[in-house]
This record gives C-alpha cells, sequence and structure tokens, in this order.
C-alpha cells in the first residue's frame, strides 16, 4: 500500500516535466499579441526546458546520487514553482526567456531524482513495468496539460503560468510521504567514485542506448511538430481535428506503456521488442503523406504511439538494469537529457529537411531514422556488436 502510494506521487510529480510546454504552447499566440513578442522568436520560449532539462538532468543526477535523491527532488519542485509562476509577471522577451530556462532546469531535477526514486523501489520485471507506467503517465499528461493550459488561459493567459504552483504541494507531500526512509536521506555516505559513473556511461552499449532514446525522441516530436501542419494542408484539418489526432497517439502509447511493453521485452528480449517498437514508429511515419481519410489517420497515430510505448519505457529499463544502484539516477538522467535532447534539435534537423525538401520528406526522413534504429537494434540483439556491461552490483 505504501509502495503504491509512493509510485502514485512519483508519478504526478514527474508528469511535471510534461506540463512545462505543454500548459504554454495553447497561450502562445496571446502572450505574442499582449507583450509584443516576435512571432519568430516566440517559438523558442515553449521549446527552450527542452535544452536546459537535456544540460541539467545528468548533471542533477549526479548531485542527487551524491548527496540523497529527495534532497534534489524538494529543492527542484520548489524551484519549479516559483520561476514558473513568476513567468506570469515577465513582461518582455528575455526575461520570460530566462524563467523558462530556469523552469527547464528545475525539471531536469525533478526528472533525474524522481527517476531514480522511482527505480531504486523496483528490481527486475517490476522495475520495468513502473517504467512503463511512468512513460504512460507522462503521455497521458501530454494530454491532459495542453488541454488544462488552454482552459485556463481562456480568462486570461497570466493565469495559466498559476499552474506551476503545483509543485509545492507536491513538494510537501513528496517530503511527508518519503521522510521515513532513511535509505534515502543517507544516500550521500556510500557514493560511487565518478570514474566509475565515467565508466558506465562511456561503456558503447550506454552510449548507443543513449542515442537511440534521441532518435525516438526526434521521431516523436516529428510528429507532434509537423502532423498537424501537413493535416491542415493535406485535408483541412482543425485545431479539433489535430487534437484528436495528437490525443489518439498519445492514448496508443499511454496504453502499451503501461501494460504491454514490459511483457513484450520479457518474451523476445529488450533489443528485439524495441526494435519492433520503432519498426511501427517507421511504417507510420512513412504512411502519413499517403493518407487522407480521418479513420485511417487516427489508426496510424495510435499505432505510432503504440511504437514509441513499447520503444521509451524499455530503453529506460535496460538503462536501469546496466546501471550500478548507486549511480542508477546519474545514469537515466543521462537518459532523460539524451531524450530532451532530441526534442530540441528535431526542428533543427528536420527543419532543414523542410526548407530544401518539402513537408513529405520530414515524414519520410523520420521513417528512416526510426527505421534505421530499429535495424541497429536488431543488430545488436543478434551479433556481439555491442556486449553489454556486466551486471551491477546490488
Amino acid at each position: 500500500m505504501i509502495r503504491d502510494l509512493k509510485l502514485l506521487v512519483l508519478l504526478l510529480v514527474g508528469s511535471l516535466t510534461t506540463m512545462v510546454g505543454g500548459v504554454v504552447a495553447p497561450i502562445l499566440p496571446e502572450m505574442v499579441q499582449q507583450l509584443r513578442l516576435d512571432p519568430g522568436l516566440a517559438g523558442i520560449l515553449v521549446n527552450m526546458h527542452c535544452l536546459t532539462i537535456a544540460l541539467f538532468s545528468p548533471l542533477l543526477g549526479i548531485l542527487a546520487d551524491r548527496v540523497g535523491r529527495l534532497r534534489v527532488l524538494i529543492p527542484s519542485l520548489l524551484v519549479y514553482a516559483l520561476v514558473g509562476i513568476a513567468g506570469a509577471f515577465m513582461e518582455s522577451f528575455w526575461p520570460l526567456l530566462m524563467t523558462r530556462a530556469l523552469l527547464g532546469a528545475a525539471s531536469g531535477g525533478i526528472a533525474a531524482a524522481s527517476l531514480g526514486l522511482l527505480a531504486s523501489m523496483y528490481e527486475g520485471e517490476a522495475r520495468s513495468q513502473a517504467l512503463g507506467q511512468a512513460t504512460s503517465a507522462l503521455t497521458i499528461a501530454g494530454i491532459l496539460f495542453p488541454l488544462l493550459g488552454g482552459w485556463v488561459g481562456a480568462t486570461h493567459w497570466q493565469f495559466t503560468f498559476y499552474l506551476y504552483g503545483l509543485g509545492l504541494p507536491l513538494a510537501f507531500i513528496t517530503a511527508s510521504i518519503f521522510r521515513k526512509n532513511r535509505s534515502l536521506q543517507t544516500q550521500a555516505k556510500t557514493v560511487e567514485p565518478p570514474q566509475k559513473l565515467r565508466q558506465v556511461l562511456g561503456h558503447p552499449y550506454v552510449l548507443w542506448l543513449l542515442l537511440t532514446l534521441s532518435l525516438a525522441s526526434i521521431a516523436m516530436s516529428c510528429v507532434v511538430i509537423y502532423a498537424p501542419l501537413y493535416l491542415k494542408i493535406k485535408i483541412g484539418a482543425g485545431t479539433m481535428l489535430n487534437g484528436v489526432v495528437l490525443a489518439s497517439r498519445a492514448i496508443g502509447a499511454a496504453g502499451v506503456s503501461a501494460f504491454g511493453a514490459s511483457q513484450l521485452a520479457k518474451n523476445i528480449g529488450v533489443e528485439r521488442s524495441t526494435a519492433i517498437g520503432f519498426g511501427l514508429m517507421a511504417v507510420t511515419l512513412g504512411t502519413i503523406p499517403l493518407l487522407s481519410q480521418i479513420n485511417l489517420i487516427i489508426l496510424t497515430a495510435v499505432l505510432f504511439g503504440v511504437g514509441f510505448g513499447i520503444v521509451v519505457p524499455n530503453l529506460y529499463s535496460a538503462l536501469a538494469n546496466v546501471a550500478p544502484a548507486k549511480l542508477r539516477s546519474s545514469v537515466l538522467a543521462a537518459g532523460t537529457g539524451a531524450g530532451f535532447l532530441g526534442q530540441f534539435f528535431c526542428p533543427i534537423l528536420l527543419g532543414v529537411v523542410l526548407t530544401h525538401s518539402g513537408l513529405e520528406s520530414v515524414f519520410y526522413t523520420a521513417a528512416s531514422i526510426s527505421l534505421m534504429a530499429g535495424l541497429l537494434l536488431i543488430l545488436v540483439a543478434t551479433t556481439t556488436l555491442l556486449v553489454k556491461p556486466s551486471p551491477p552490483e546490488a
């Protein structure tokens, strides 16, 4: 019962990282108008947190392993709430961008510490399932927070920033629920040497997992960013229809992450199951430019979500399995950083394709990236191309 309560709290806390960009995106046009922002720069406000999460989550993951995960998580939640709310009172681009950057840094601490705590509570298949539930919670949050942000911002765009204040009660709830766990408070007394972390993160297999997480994020961001643009041109899709398509993707991911990903990995192995997920993503990305019937478009979105829901929890589970217990926050935080780095660079990389080859080529490029990642995972699973690190000590 207590473990289930802790899991629920960590899922809620981790979902705050999805809220960073999700609640602001619906009010961006209003912000541009009211603050007289340059529309060309305004999009950076929504995406800035991806860069700072990518930069700070590995650093704060290392800190969490050294001083204790709660000692990173609680301050990160407090900073998250304060700088998030502060955005409502910024009246020009640069101060607002600074609060967005700090919000991303705090989110990096939340992601690193909460994933570390979650992974330390379970072992083996149970941990894979818990990480799948975390992916499912993040995906569901990706549906709910934009709706919530748009609803709250309909009264006044500044009110949306008050939603970041959810970090305050969650900080107190987390401190209360986990305060009796002495092992989490005294972690800093037994710390692995820095060279051990470098050895783990520098292992070719771990580097490949981090790269694969970045590739998965690029493919996912391609759908989120470019599918609405394409559907508007192709079939005249409005805001509501685009929302349904993106929600379908998220529902597919949420369902399989929570219930199917760990079982598939148990049956055929992490690499093969993840390769299947990438294969589904590649096929569905490649068919987007070929579809014009809404029922087929929604079915494709669900199947893409299923593929993504297989890939991400299995990759995080693989990282957790090769990480020593005392370095688990650091290693999983590196995975978070790699994922958000992929999100940040997606519009930069695929924007070049869009400029030179058109919107259809964007989806074919993302499909090729997913297919390549899947084929290389099959190669890893069937050869000794990349040898896994030795199993970590208990």
